[in-house]
């Protein structure tokens, strides 16, 4: 209550007759009783807050940052516009989501009519953090729910409604440096499109631990996952265990190098509810794998904060190796060199990056889909991208790409190179 309002109830008290008093002390009272109700409503909005920002800073592991290659295309340059600011007035509540539509062009010297497509995608998120420590969260988009590499809806069929389906659901709990998952949930571990496709949800469970964070910047952490793949009736079930290792450190004041070796231990049993976009790239007889999928993959990043903070400047290795091939087209890398960042209003980034992968080097289902070679093949893939405005991001991506071993060219002429470009706009909120 205002110090006047005061004032003026206690010199009536002291003027007025006994009842008069009397009435004005209940009138007090009240107005005293309704001043602290609403004080405790306060602290008890300030607690919830408190646990939500708590829960906020704790949701991640302390680790390494998330090595962000291209293979292909340059998943930083095509990752889309900054994110936004997400004040919903709704303590614990978090939504964002996104649009891209893009313009595709696909050119062949030989074997290929030259094709161009107008391509959709959309996106939105919430998560809800129900304690300080445990959050759900949905996702919904676009795409083909039976492809779990793609959110992208191409136009046409005489203007069909797009398809939409719940792409991810999940639980997460995070306490001290543990963050662990349960459900459908985002990828949590380091990756380049060479291995994981950035769509590609996991669904099981997983967590990340952080390990003795030492001082100066160095840091360590592990990451495991139990992915169910296909659950099955009768035969044996088709699932993956993966674990991951990440270490950081600081070289100098200016440079960082990130270091990732990673172990994904398929186990195929069952591929009854594979379809033909889950059979990609890999050799297959007799409706099933020739080879198993015993992958080893080392990553390493060396990041230099450049000669501004606009223009960052990091080279990406990542080599993989299927030991449980059946073929010797078992291995596959990727390098990237990139330049910018996609932050703020005005910033650039420019990427290049060449990648060979073999036949069955990778598991082709959760592989990249961004050329029409998910294994086998050779690239070549450059990446400009642009924020001209705050939440919107424009980026150009080419690839120049061939069959890597004529043997499994498929239905491709061995020496034909392809093209793709694409030209992307996407706004996030």
């Amino acid at each position: 209550m205002p110090v006047r309002g005061i004032a003026l109830i206690t010199t009536a008290l002291v003027v007025s007759p006994a009842l008069a008093q009397d009435a004005r002390m209940d009138a007090l009272e009240r107005q005293l009783a309704e001043q602290q109700a609403r004080i405790r409503q306060l602290e008890t909005m300030v607690t919830v807050q408190a646990g939500v920002l708590k829960q906020v800073s704790t949701s991640q592991p302390v680790a390494a940052p998330v090595v962000v290659a291209a293979s292909p295309p340059p998943v930083a340059v095509a990752s889309g516009a900054p994110a936004p600011d997400r004040n919903w007035g709704i303590p614990g509540l978090d939504v964002s989501g996104d649009l891209r539509v893009r313009q595709e062009y696909n050119f062949s010297d030989m074997d290929a009519r030259d094709r161009s497509r107008s391509v959709l995608r959309a996106r939105l998120r919430a998560s809800y953090a129900v304690t300080p420590q445990l959050t759900a969260g949905v996702q919904i988009a676009t795409g083909d729910p039976d492809d779990p590499n793609s959110a992208d809806v191409t136009l046409g069929n005489f203007v069909d409604d797009l398809s939409v389906s719940l792409d991810q659901a999940w639980l997460r709990y995070s306490a001290g440096g543990l963050t662990a998952y349960a459900g459908k949930f985002p990828q949590i571990f380091q990756r380049t499109d060479m291995v994981w496709d950035s769509d590609v949800a996991p669904q099981g469970i997983g967590g990340t631990y952080a390990l003795a964070p030492g001082g100066g910047g160095t840091t360590l952490d592990a990451r495991a996952m139990y992915f169910v793949i296909d659950e099955a009736p009768t035969a044996r079930d088709s699932d993956m265990l993966g674990g991951q290792i990440v270490a950081a450190a600081p070289v100098s004041s200016a440079l960082r190098l990130t270091l990732a070796g990673s172990y994904y231990h398929y186990r195929l049993g069952s591929v009854a509810g594979a379809d033909a976009g889950d059979f990609r790239g890999n050799l297959i007889a007799g409706g099933r794998y020739v080879s198993d999928f015993h992958l080893v993959e080392g990553m390493g990043t060396l990041a230099w904060a450049g000669p501004s903070p606009r223009w960052p400047v990091a080279f990406t290795a990542d080599y993989v190796r299927n030991l449980g091939a059946a073929v010797p087209s078992d291995s596959g890398f990727n390098l990237e060199l990139a330049a910018g960042r996609t932050a703020q209003p005005g910033d650039w980034r420019i990427a290049y990056n060449y990648s060979e992968v073999g036949v069955d080097a990778v598991f082709a289902a959760f592989s990249h889909d961004n050329i029409d070679l998910s294994t086998n093949y050779r690239l070549h893939g450059l990446g400009i991208g642009y924020v001209p405005v705050k939440n919107v991001a424009l980026d150009l991506a080419l690839y120049h790409y061939q069959p890597l071993d004529p043997l499994y060219a498929g239905a491709n002429l061995p020496a034909d190179w392809l093209d793709r470009v694409r030209l992307n706009f996407m706004v996030s909120f």
